[in-house]
């Protein structure tokens, strides 16, 4: 076994499993590329405290702001991200604009990623 960069073990010699690899398929390009564009948006801790807030329900801008000790317009910039990467909708109500996770699946991801992390270093979250 040989070091490649970073001590990662790598193969000593380059010889495919054809057995196993032409048993598997990826998604297009395109998908990949949502699918990665996707996680880049959830990679921004700001974000991720705006969508932690937002799974207890619907929160206007200025208690986000407020919560968050940040300006409204710090805050609208992140919530502009996630409402483009359909994390987030929003409704208008008067003079403020309430803002809740897009569905379910958010709440989940989140919640798979924090077993993940409880798993690697122990802890509950």
């Amino acid at each position: 076994m040989s070091h490649g960069h970073g001590n990662i073990p790598l193969c000593t010699e380059r010889e495919a499993h054809h057995e196993v690899i032409d048993k598997i398929s990826l998604p297009d390009d395109e998908h990949l590329f949502d699918l990665a564009e996707f996680f880049s948006v959830m990679g921004d801790s700001t974000r991720i405290k705006i969508l932690y807030l937002l799974f207890e329900g619907e929160l206007c801008v200025c208690d986000i702001s407020e919560k968050l000790s940040m300006t409204m317009s710090a805050i609208s910039h992140q919530l502009r991200i996630l409402k483009n990467a359909r994390l987030v909708k929003y409704r208008k109500s008067g003079k403020s604009v309430f803002y809740s996770l897009d569905d379910e699946h958010i709440k989940t991801i989140i919640n798979m990623g924090n077993e993940h992390i409880n798993e690697m270093f122990g802890g509950n979250v």
